[in-house]
């Protein structure tokens, strides 16, 4: 990998192109949703409505987690039912930035509690059509034009993407993790790293990408005309990076008296990282090589682990040919993300994370052999759709 000089970029006419194509993509995802909610059972009750009441439209965008960026959004971590407690479980393992945006997009919206909702879904929407000119912008470094738009229908339609057009947090991780990358191959350090640390106010594994950029800026140093004044500037980039989780583990310090509550409470929920991270796949292998039929229609999270398993597998089967092609920094950012929630020991979750993994889809849009690109996006659009619709109809597809 090298680092881009600062003009790399794409024409904006490309970029609105793709804002286009990202918005009706979105809006088709919506109709199937609403389709899905029309023609199939929900899974299991539902927890929570948009309205107070069920909509077969508005509730397919607002599952599982959802519920409890809402409660931040309303209520803050300290009231509502996702208030924290001492020792117990609460919304304090989510981060920051998303239900904030939510709350101040919604309350211009209105003062319903729906809008709350209708601001976390305007806010993913955005933050989707933003990452997929990301990953044009980020991919075009590397790539020429076909390719790199090749890249960013692949981040659009990889079978867990559906999780950008809810009321989730993984669009606006992406959008910011993007907006950093390419800050920084670019050397444009301190506006990298104040993306970087709208990443890490997002999600827990945000300061993961952590060694990642500390190679591109050192690669990026190492060759510049003024290398003390260049690297003044990347530490600078590099500390603003961590500023998101500080600040979030500075507030809970305030809140709990402990600045790492918040890892805590996800450890409460069951994730207890720094295990082996292969572990969680020998078990799954085994039931899937040795009896698969048996494993699939007999238990009742066979399916759904198999999807996350899989997913996670393709992944970590990537890595080497990643880092080969395109450098250390990618690599590092895909072994460190994906180390974090697999040495849990659990696969749930798994795929949804792999959606952010940017490097995947540049990777498999840099292949050459057209043969292979066409049937990877039949193969993603087919599973898309299959589990949007799972996602919707409330199947243990977290």
């Amino acid at each position: 990998m090298h680092v881009a000089p600062k003009t790399a970029g794409a024409p904006a006419p490309v970029a609105l192109k793709i804002a286009g194509w990202a918005i009706a993509f979105r809006a088709f995802s919506a109709v199937l949703a609403l389709l899905s909610n029309i023609v199939f059972p929900d899974y299991r009750s539902e927890q929570f409505t948009v309205w107070g009441s069920t909509s077969v439209f508005w509730d397919a965008f607002a599952r599982h987690d959802s519920g409890w960026y809402w409660q931040i959004a309303r209520y803050g971590y300290t009231g509502g039912a996702g208030a924290y407690v001492p020792g117990g479980r609460s919304a304090i393992a989510y981060f920051p930035a998303y239900p904030l945006l939510m709350r101040y997009v919604g309350r211009a919206l209105g003062p319903r509690p729906a809008d709350l909702y209708i601001g976390g879904l305007v806010v993913s929407w955005v933050a989707f059509v933003l990452a997929m000119i990301g990953v044009y912008y980020l991919a075009r470094l590397d790539l020429p034009p076909r390719r790199a738009e090749r890249a960013a229908i692949l981040a659009a339609i990889f079978p867990f993407a559906f999780v950008f057009g809810a009321v989730y947090s993984e669009a606006l991780f992406l959008a910011a993790t993007l907006a950093c990358f390419y800050c920084f191959r670019t050397r444009r350090w301190i506006p990298g790293g104040l993306c970087g640390a709208l990443a890490t106010a997002t999600r827990v594994n945000g300061i993961m990408m952590w060694p990642a950029l500390a190679w591109i800026a050192w690669s990026g140093v190492s060759g510049g005309e003024d290398t003390r004044r260049e690297g003044r500037r990347a530490i600078i980039g590099l500390l603003l990076v961590g500023a998101g989780v500080g600040s979030y583990s500075l507030f809970v310090y305030r809140l709990s008296g402990n600045p790492f509550e918040w890892a805590a409470a996800i450890q409460r929920w069951g994730y207890y990282p720094g295990g082996s991270p292969f572990t969680v796949f020998f078990g799954l292998g085994r039931a899937l090589i040795t009896h698969p039929y048996a494993f699939l229609a007999g238990e009742r999270m066979a399916p759904y682990d198999s999807l996350n398993g899989v997913a996670a597998l393709a992944c970590v089967v990537s890595v080497p040919f990643i880092w080969m092609r395109f450098g250390a920094g990618y690599g590092l950012f895909m072994a460190a993300n994906l180390w974090l929630p697999l040495s849990s020991g659990q696969v749930e979750g798994m795929a949804r994370y792999s959606a952010v993994m940017f490097p995947l889809f540049i990777w498999l849009a840099s292949l050459r052999s057209r043969a292979a690109f066409v049937p990877t996006v039949i193969v993603f659009a087919m599973l898309y759709t299959l589990c949007m619709a799972l996602f919707t109809n409330i199947y243990p597809l977290f």
